[in-house]
């Protein structure tokens, strides 16, 4: 079987008295996007630090590829685009994109052809030549995509990558993370923006005082019993027995019920016996939980249960 591009097992990281992560594992399959999700100071940073080999683990164990992450035959096929960089300013952006195809160990015709590529698929295309630092923060953080994207990685970790990045450039990367993911390429992606976590992660793992407090596919956080907004022309004792027969009138005013339904699958059958029975449907909505949602319920318990030590 084929080694997943991120495995890590109980990582332990102590700074002195203060523990950085507490028993934290991980997987990244191939292709897969993962979204590391936590509160400032939870440990995201020192699980990135550890699966690049920047940091060594005070327990635990981590392997990219099935190799050990201080391995330079693993380290060669990650790309990283940390949220804090510094390129120099006197660099062009293809002076830099060449100064990484170099480092991944491209050829010349491989480098120019390569950089054409990432060019255009950040959209700097034609800005190539211009020095870095008079790149607008947009364009400073689609050069730092286009950078660890040389070299055609197979795993790539990005550490908020749209936070200088207006609504067009985040949907720019949305894009190029399916891409990537389209290739079989594996992303990890840190970002505070839940909502663009939402539109292109397959899974996510949150983290909170060094320890992975929930993981899974988005339809499973935030899956489960669906509530309904019911409103009909009339509610009355008929009307609560077929709302009934659907999961749980949770709350009831005038002529909107909240239901908390069973199935949601069955939505449309519930519509049908309303409407068969005389009763003027006026709305039935969907009230799905959001990622922030779920983020934020899981916080604030570790926050009322005093969280890890």
């Amino acid at each position: 079987m084929t080694a997943p591009p991120v495995a890590a097992d109980g990582l332990v990281k102590h700074y002195g008295e203060r523990v950085a992560l507490d028993g934290l594992s991980l997987r990244v399959g191939q292709g897969e996007v993962v979204g590391l999700l936590g509160p400032n100071g939870a440990g995201k940073t020192t699980t990135v630090k550890i699966l690049l080999g920047l940091v060594a683990p005070t327990a635990g164990h981590a392997e990219l590829f099935g190799l050990p992450v201080t391995d330079p035959a693993a380290r060669r096929r990650v790309g990283y685009l940390p949220e804090q960089f510094r390129f120099p300013g006197w660099m062009t952006g293809a002076g830099l994109l060449d100064l990484h195809g170099r480092l991944a160990g491209l050829d010349a015709a491989v480098r120019t052809e390569h950089a054409a590529e990432v060019l255009d698929l950040v959209g700097l295309r034609g800005r190539e030549r211009e020095r870095i630092g008079g790149y607008s923060k947009g364009m400073q953080q689609r050069i730092g995509l286009a950078q660890a994207l040389v070299g055609n990685p197979d795993l790539v970790i990005l550490d908020e990558p749209t936070s200088a990045l207006d609504p067009i450039g985040r949907r720019d990367v949305r894009d190029i993370v399916r891409t990537l993911r389209a290739r079989g390429t594996a992303v990890v992606l840190n970002s505070h923006l839940l909502s663009e976590v939402e539109m292109v992660c397959d899974r996510v793992a949150i983290v909170d005082r060094g320890r992975l407090v929930r993981s899974g596919r988005l339809d499973e956080l935030v899956g489960g019993a669906l509530e309904l907004r019911v409103r009909l022309d009339r509610i009355d004792g008929r009307a609560l027995d077929l709302l009934g027969g659907h999961g749980e009138v949770v709350a009831s005013e005038g002529t909107e019920v909240l239901l908390l339904a069973d199935d949601p699958a069955a939505i449309a059958d519930l519509a049908a016996e309303l409407v068969g029975a005389g009763y003027g449907l006026l709305a039935l909505v969907p009230l799905q939980r959001s990622l922030e949602e779920v983020f934020v319920e899981l916080v604030r318990a570790g926050d009322r249960d005093g969280g890890a030590a």
